[in-house]
C-alpha cells in the first residue's frame, strides 16, 4: 500500500510540496492512524455475521497543533484524502453548529437525551472525523463536548484534529472552565498530542512581495484579490456560521482558515467587540472587501469597522483589504475621526511584508 510518506515524497519530488522536517516528522503518525483504521474489521465482517453487537475500539487519532501557516491543514487534508473508512472532514466552528441546531431539533421533539440521537447518526455514517482548528469559545460547546465526544468515541468513531492551541489551552479563561477540564483529560487519553513547530511560516510566504491592501477597487484589482484567494484556497469554499451568544455571525467564503468577506457582511450588521473577537480567533487571514469612505452618516459602520480591526491586529491576523482610497482617508469627519488615525495606522503596520510573522496561539 502506497504510505502517506510516499505520497508527501512525490508532491515535493513533483514541486507540488516544499520538503518540511516539521511536517514529515507528522506522517508516520498520521500513517499509523490509517493503518490502524485499515485493519478493522467492516460492518460485513464476521461479528454481523453471527449477529454480534460489539464495535469496534476507535483507534487512537491525533491532535496536532502549532502556528498558523505551519502545514496543518495541508497534512489533514492529505490524511483524510486517502482514508481508508468512510470519514467527514469539517471545521470545527461549522461541526458544533450542526451540533447545536441537532440538539435543538432533538428537544423540540420532546428527545430526553438530545445527544444521544447526534452521536448515533454519526458513528453509522462514519468512522473518522477530520476536526480543522478545535478551539471552543462558547459557554454552550464547552458544555457539551464532553458528552458529545465520550458517545463518539464509545461508538468506535475515530478523532483526527488541528488546533492553535495545546489541549490544556483550550476554553482558556472561559466561565465555568473547572467543567469543561474532564474533556481536556479525554482528548488526551484518546489522540495523541503533537506540536508541529516548523520555523516557517507558509501562508506569509506565499503573500511575501504582494500587496495586501489595494485602492481604488478597479477589475484589475478584484481579479488580483481572486488570484489571491485561489492561490490560498484552491478555489474551495464553503459558509462559515459562528456561534457568539446565540447570535450567528457569518463569514460567507471561508477554507482552511481563509475567509473572505465584504465591509458591509461584517461591519454593516450589530455586530459588538465579542463577535470580532470570535472572528480574529477562527480566522488565519481575512480578505476584507470594498471599504467604502467613512463619514459621520455611517458612524456607526465606522466604529465597528475600528473594533474589527482592533481585534485582528491584536490576534495578528493577515488581512487583505480592498479599499475606496488610503487609510488615513478613508474616514476624515464626524465623530470619532480623530480616534481613527491609530486605526490608520495599524491598517498601514499591517501591510508590512513581516507583520503577523510571529504565530498566533
Amino acid at each position: 500500500m502506497t504510505t502517506l510518506m510516499d505520497i508527501y515524497a512525490a508532491r515535493v519530488a513533483d514541486g507540488t510540496l516544499r520538503a518540511d522536517p516539521a511536517q514529515e516528522t507528522v506522517l508516520p503518525m498520521l500513517e499509523r492512524v490509517r493503518s490502524e483504521l485499515a485493519q478493522q474489521p467492516t460492518k460485513k465482517g464476521l461479528l454481523s455475521l453471527i449477529g454480534g453487537r460489539k464495535k469496534p475500539e476507535a483507534v487512537r487519532g491525533l491532535y496536532l497543533w502549532g502556528g498558523v501557516g505551519r502545514g496543518k491543514s495541508m497534512l489533514m487534508d492529505l490524511f483524510h484524502d486517502h482514508s481508508p473508512v468512510p470519514s467527514r472532514r469539517v471545521h470545527f466552528h461549522a461541526f458544533m453548529q450542526e451540533v447545536q441546531d441537532g440538539i435543538n431539533a432533538a428537544r423540540k421533539a420532546g428527545v430526553a437525551d438530545s445527544i444521544a440521537p447526534i452521536v448515533d447518526k454519526i458513528s453509522h455514517e462514519i468512522k473518522l472525523l477530520c476536526f480543522d482548528e478545535m478551539q471552543i469559545t462558547d459557554i454552550a460547546d464547552a458544555m457539551i463536548v464532553g458528552r458529545l465526544f465520550e458517545g463518539l468515541f464509545a461508538n468506535g468513531v475515530t478523532v483526527v484534529t488541528t488546533s492553535n492551541r495545546v489541549p490544556d489551552d483550550l476554553y482558556k479563561d472561559g466561565l465555568n472552565r473547572q467543567l469543561f477540564l474532564p474533556f481536556i483529560e479525554l482528548i488526551k487519553e484518546k489522540l495523541g498530542v503533537h506540536h508541529l513547530h516548523s520555523p516557517v511560516d507558509y501562508r506569509q510566504g506565499r503573500l511575501t512581495g504582494t500587496p495586501v491592501y489595494f485602492h481604488p477597487v478597479t477589475a484589475d484589482v478584484r481579479a488580483t484579490v481572486d488570484d489571491i484567494w485561489n492561490d490560498l484556497t484552491g478555489g474551495a469554499s464553503e459558509k462559515l456560521t459562528l456561534k457568539v451568544k446565540g447570535r450567528d455571525v457569518v463569514l460567507p467564503k471561508f477554507h482552511n482558515g481563509i475567509a473572505r468577506a465584504t465591509f458591509w457582511d461584517l461591519c454593516g450588521q450589530m455586530f459588538g467587540p465579542g463577535d470580532y473577537l470570535v472572528i480574529a480567533e477562527a480566522v488565519k487571514l481575512l480578505i476584507l472587501e470594498d471599504i467604502p469612505r467613512l463619514t459621520r452618516g455611517n458612524f456607526n459602520e465606522a466604529k465597528r469597522f475600528v473594533t474589527l480591526i482592533d481585534a485582528l491586529y491584536e490576534a495578528k491576523v493577515r488581512t487583505v483589504c480592498t479599499a475606496v482610497d488610503e487609510p488615513e482617508r478613508l474616514y476624515n469627519e464626524g465623530a470619532g475621526a480623530f480616534e481613527f488615525e491609530r486605526t490608520a495606522s495599524r491598517l498601514r503596520e499591517m501591510q508590512d511584508k513581516d507583520w503577523g510573522a510571529e504565530a498566533k496561539s
